[in-house]
C-alpha cells in the first residue's frame, strides 16, 4: 500500500537546513549564560582567538564570542519579530482581499501595489532617521511594515484560487461566517505558503537590520550581528588584520541564511506540485540505483588456437 508523504522521504535539504537553523536557535537562546558580559573592556584589545579568548577580543576588549552570543539572540529578536508583523499584514491584506473580492480586494490591491512600488531600502532608511531612540523592537516594527506586500500578493492570489472551492461555497452557502471560513477553510491549506513566507521574511528582517546598522540606522545600545559588523568597520578591523572581529558575525548571518533557504526549498516541494514530482522521481530513481545489483565484469575471452596438420 503506498505510503502518502508530504515531504520527500528523504529530503536532505529539510535535515540539514533543520539541523542548521535548530543549532544556531540554540546558540542564541544558551551560549549568553554561558559567556563573560559582552561589553567587559577589561581584556587585552584585539587578541587573535585563543584558550582564553575562542574568537578573540576587540578593539576596545570585548570578548568576541560573547558579543556572538548576544548578537545572535539580537538578531533572532528582529528577524521573528518583523516576520510576524509583516505576515499578519500579509494575511490581512492577501487573504482577505482575495476572498471579499469586488472593491474591498481593489482598495487593499491598490496599498499593496503602493508599498511595492515604493523602494523598500529608502523608505526604511527615512523612517529609521525621524527615529532618534531605535530599540530591536522598532527596528523589527520598521522592517516588518515595509515588508509585507511581497508575501500579500502571493497570499491574494492563492485565496482568489481557494475561494471557487467546494467546500467554500458550501461553507457560503450554509451561511457561515466570513470570518469563520478564512480561518477554518481557508488558512489551513494556505500553511505552507505561510512558512515559507515566514522564513523569507526572517531572513529579509536579519539582512535589513544589518543593512541599517552599517549605515548607523540600526538599534541603540543593543547587540546584534550586524552592530558587530558595524563596530568592526568602523574600529578598522580589516587594516589590523583583525578577521575574528568581522568574519564571525558575517559568516553566520550566511550560514543562517542558508539554513533558513534550505528548509524554504523544502517547503516549496510541498507548496508546488511540480517541485514535488520532481523530488519523488529523483528519490525514486537513486533507491533503484541503489538496490539494482551491480554488474558482473564479462570474462575475457579464450585466445582461439589453430591447429596446423
Amino acid at each position: 500500500m503506498a505510503e502518502n508523504r508530504i515531504l520527500p522521504r528523504r529530503s536532505a535539504k529539510l535535515v540539514a537546513g533543520l539541523v542548521i537553523t535548530l543549532g544556531i536557535v540554540v546558540f542564541a537562546v544558551v551560549a549568553p549564560f554561558l559567556v563573560q558580559d559582552p561589553r567587559f573592556s577589561g581584556n587585552d584589545a584585539l587578541l587573535p582567538p585563543s584558550a582564553d579568548h575562542l574568537l578573540g577580543t576587540t578593539k576596545l576588549g570585548y570578548d568576541v564570542l560573547a558579543q556572538l552570543a548576544h548578537g545572535a539572540r539580537g538578531s533572532l529578536v528582529v528577524g521573528l519579530a518583523a516576520a510576524a508583523i509583516a505576515i499578519v499584514l500579509s494575511l490581512i491584506f492577501g487573504i482577505f482581499a482575495g476572498y471579499a473580492g469586488g472593491w474591498t480586494d481593489e482598495i487593499l490591491t491598490m496599498v499593496t501595489n503602493i508599498m511595492l512600488v515604493i523602494p523598500g531600502l529608502p523608505l526604511v532608511m527615512v523612517i529609521a532617521v525621524y527615529m532618534q531612540s531605535r530599540s530591536l523592537w522598532l527596528v523589527a516594527f520598521i522592517l516588518g511594515i515595509t515588508g509585507w506586500a511581497g508575501s500579500a500578493v502571493v497570499l491574494r492570489s492563492q485565496a482568489r484560487s481557494l475561494r471557487s472551492r467546494d467546500y467554500v461555497e458550501a461553507s457560503q452557502v450554509a451561511g457561515e461566517r466570513t470570518v469563520r471560513i478564512l480561518l477554518v477553510e481557508i488558512l489551513p491549506n494556505l500553511l505552507p505558503l505561510l512558512a515559507a513566507q515566514f522564513l523569507f521574511a526572517v531572513v529579509f528582517a536579519i539582512l535589513g537590520e544589518a543593512g541599517l546598522s552599517f549605515i548607523g540606522l540600526g538599534p541603540n545600545g543593543s547587540i546584534t550581528w550586524g552592530t558587530m559588523i558595524t563596530d568592526a568597520y568602523g574600529g578598522n578591523a580589516m587594516s589590523a588584520g583583525a578577521w575574528w572581529w568581522f568574519v564571525p558575525p558575517g559568516l553566520l548571518i550566511a550560514v543562517f541564511g542558508a539554513g533558513l533557504s534550505l528548509v524554504n526549498f523544502s517547503i516549496d516541494e510541498v507548496v508546488n506540485p511540480k517541485l514535488r514530482v520532481v523530488a519523488e522521481a529523483t528519490g525514486r530513481r537513486r533507491a533503484t540505483e541503489a538496490s539494482a545489483p551491480a554488474a558482473v565484469p564479462a570474462s575475457p575471452a579464450e585466445p582461439k588456437t589453430e591447429v596446423t596438420v
